[in-house]
């Protein structure tokens, strides 16, 4: 049995429809992720008492447990927590009909901020102390010499990892469908459903998961290059 090639153009086109809402959640899910991560790694970095702990236990259990599972109970527990929670405070507000996209944010934040927070524990801790202290030294505040000289550092070292994130982040969205997202997944799921032709409608979204994520590594890449200029000589003896 051949591919009904024009029914997978047809698919891939519908499916690219879905591709906002795919490119929105994992933008979201960045712009919230890498300020969290960050403040998580300098809590680990430097053991502050009880937050240090607690950032631990997050971290382990966010990377601990699927992320299937951590779908299932954020999109069964949270609507009827808040619709609990808005019954009790006497708000008008129908919390079943929210976007289930923000569910998807939610749940995809938590994942990857503990993912985020250990790569750039591990890429700060590549840079010399005694950098922060020679800055600190020559007047710089603490703010000025991380944003200034520290995370530059640190950036470099991590832009691969950080790389790898954001592609895994692009490919778990597609279990967004899980909470009835309709993105680049759902659509297609739907579609193969109605005509009963899964394998083309798998394949139209296999292609589009694998440009996207390629053009993310070609952009990570670039980045990557043009910061190199900043990366230390190699000492030769």
């Amino acid at each position: 049995m051949g591919l009904d090639l024009e029914y997978l153009y047809r698919t891939f086109l519908l499916a690219l429809g879905g591709l906002p809402v795919t490119l929105g959640i994992c933008v979201a899910t960045l712009s919230l992720s890498l300020p969290l991560g960050f403040l998580l790694a300098l809590v680990g970095m430097y053991r502050v008492r009880v937050l240090g702990a607690l950032a631990s236990l997050y971290v382990s259990f966010a990377r601990g447990t699927p992320i299937v599972l951590q779908i299932l109970v954020v999109y069964s527990l949270l609507p009827s927590l808040a619709n609990a929670i808005a019954v009790n405070a006497g708000w008008n507000i129908d919390v079943f009909a929210l976007n289930p996209a923000w569910y998807a944010i939610i749940v995809f934040t938590f994942n990857t901020t503990a993912v985020l927070a250990e790569i750039m524990r591990s890429a700060l801790l590549t840079v010399d102390k005694g950098q922060l202290e020679a800055a600190l030294a020559s007047g710089l505040s603490v703010w000025q010499a991380y944003r200034r000289i520290i995370v530059p550092q640190a950036l470099l070292v991590a832009l691969p990892n950080l790389c790898n994130a954001t592609i895994n982040l692009i490919k778990g969205t597609s279990l967004a469908f899980l909470m009835a997202v309709r993105d680049v997944t759902a659509i297609a799921k739907i579609e193969a459903a109605r005509a009963y032709d899964y394998v083309e409608s798998y394949l139209a979204i296999f292609v589009i998961y694998l440009i996207v994520c390629g053009i993310t590594q070609m952009l990570f890449s670039t980045v990557e290059r043009r910061l190199g200029i900043y990366r230390a000589p190699a000492v030769s003896f």
